[in-house]
């Protein structure tokens, strides 16, 4: 088993036992809420060799699902599953041996390159939440696997990738090849989580705002001794927002 999957599923056990021991003395809960999610991705690719960058901004939005299992004291124990559309990729900060923008001699304008990768992506979260379940706010924690299948990507720039160094012999990025490579892996996975705050209306739904990390374990590109990249994988910060309304909650159940 790979290393980093082992490490995951430590993690993830460790985040568990909590709530599997809170189901033990735990007020039993039975409460699924559905709702939709928004928010802005900043992107970058691991590159080992490296690549320097900057951050790739881009959008996300989706649907979201919770179960909520147990209330213990004032945390709350639940899984929540999403279903999200997510722009990602990187930004190359391209400078010259002066650490300046690099200049175009052709064009006069300083070189840019980013890629766009689109994808489907579903998260798979335990969630913790202390505070308040009805008319008040709590605090949250997410972790979990998350799972993505690439649906496009695509390349704006403003050089010809051939002529990169021709046209601009103070050029330092010497690594290029990913310039002219198109994604190979389109299933991607990787571990994800968010630390956010909830306010829940009396009647009303519940609103959350959430700041979540995404680490890839895939390449985008091929990853064997006689590629050029041995490591090629996300990591994305995402802010997002959400609105869920219940559809269904537990009869008779004492709430704070």
């Amino acid at each position: 088993m790979h290393t980093c999957l082992r490490k995951i599923i430590l993690l993830l056990l460790t985040f568990a036992m909590p709530i599997m021991a809170s189901a033990q003395v735990g007020s039993h809960r039975n409460d699924f809420s559905i709702g939709f999610n928004g928010g802005y991705t900043m992107s970058q690719i691991a590159f080992v060799p490296k690549v320097p960058q900057k951050m790739l901004g881009g959008k996300t939005f989706g649907f979201t699902t919770r179960y909520v299992c147990e209330k213990y004291f004032n945390s709350v124990c639940a899984v929540q599953a999403e279903v999200n559309y997510a722009e990602l990729g990187w930004k190359e900060n391209i400078l010259s041996i002066d650490d300046e923008p690099c200049i175009n001699t052709v064009t006069g304008l300083p070189e840019e390159y980013e890629r766009r990768i689109r994808y489907i992506q579903i998260p798979l979260l335990a969630q913790l939440g202390f505070g308040r379940e009805v008319s008040g706010g709590k605090f949250f924690v997410n972790l979990g696997p998350q799972f993505g299948l690439k649906l496009s990507e695509s390349t704006n720039t403003n050089f010809e990738f051939k002529n990169a160094f021709h046209t601009n012999p103070e050029r330092v990025n010497s690594v290029v090849a990913q310039d002219t490579m198109s994604v190979d892996k389109n299933f991607d996975y990787g571990i994800t989580a968010g630390l956010g705050f909830e306010y829940s209306l009396k009647r009303a739904g519940h609103i959350l705002f959430e700041a979540r990390y995404y680490y890839g374990l895939g390449n985008i590109f091929p990853a064997t001794k006689a590629d050029f990249f041995s490591r090629s994988n996300h990591n994305t910060i995402v802010f997002k927002a959400a609105y869920l309304f219940d559809i269904i909650r537990t009869r008779n159940a004492k709430r704070k």
